[in-house]
């Protein structure tokens, strides 16, 4: 528990000494931040377009869309901006300044997480918070105490599964040092492929990301679940429910994982 305190205490000192570094140059900052929240917003834009010419998309009406894209924004955004730096691994391992993370009395994943913390990330978390508003306002759903603290489960349970996706795109490059657009395919991809309702997919795909790689954990079951339709897996109905187990168990596996690929890790010689 105390090396658990250690590290988020670290973590906490080094993104704020990154917030202190951006915040010299405020107006930089905040454009930034519209820009990627107006980035991010476009794909959003091309969902819109899409409902110009369709009353529905496999099923799914425009506001039940809004809630799958965003329940997925905004777990991918805090998964962003709290872990997303850890792509920048590989390039560590390669020009060898990730030995300059071992010799320092913090520990390495707390650094890595850290370094170079980006806040103007909280632009698309915003924006993927708007849209998730927009959607529990428009869907219909018979919204009840119980259901509200549903979905802030799911959205918290779906950072800490884009979490996991993370940290094990970070420990892969321990292997193959040059491995981000691997890890990014699982991360990016996911995102995109989320937003998306599950019947416009072939029933192969969606196994794929229920039982290999759950990312259907993220939105698709919860908010199927939320909106009363049957998955297209034919799942029972308390597996919609395992979100926040699942993100414990893949936490602790890619935990595991990272201290592998750390302790395989030798020094380019640098």
């Amino acid at each position: 528990m105390a090396l658990w305190a250690h590290a988020v205490r670290a973590y906490l000192l080094i993104a704020g000494m990154w917030v202190r570094s951006t915040m010299t140059y405020r107006a930089s900052f905040v454009l930034m931040t519209i820009g990627n929240c107006v980035a991010g917003g476009l794909d959003f834009l091309a969902i819109l377009l899409m409902f110009s010419h369709i009353d529905a998309l496999g099923g799914f009406t425009l506001p039940e869309v809004a809630l799958l894209y965003g329940a997925t924004c905004t777990s991918f955004g805090l998964a962003d901006l709290i872990l997303g730096n850890a792509e920048r691994v590989g390039q560590r391992v390669r020009d060898g300044t990730f030995d300059t993370l071992l010799v320092r009395p913090v520990p390495v994943l707390a650094q890595v997480a850290a370094d170079r913390f980006a806040l103007r990330r909280l632009g698309r978390t915003s924006q993927g918070l708007a849209v998730l508003g927009w959607g529990v306002a428009s869907a219909d759903v018979a919204w009840t105490p119980l259901k509200a603290l549903f979905l802030l489960v799911t959205v918290v349970a779906g950072a800490a599964i884009f979490c996991a996706v993370f940290l094990a795109g970070a420990a892969f490059q321990f292997w193959a040092s040059d491995a981000s657009e691997v890890a990014n395919s699982f991360t990016y991809g996911g995102v995109t492929l989320l937003q998306y309702p599950p019947t416009v997919f072939a029933r192969d795909l969606v196994r794929g990301v229920t039982f290999v790689v759950p990312l259907a954990f993220v939105n698709w079951l919860p908010v199927l679940r939320l909106l009363g339709r049957d998955d297209p897996l034919h799942l029972p109905g308390w597996v919609s429910l395992c979100g926040p187990l699942v993100a414990v168990a893949l936490l602790a596996l890619t935990g595991l994982v990272w201290r592998a690929g750390l302790r395989s890790y030798r020094s380019t010689g640098s």
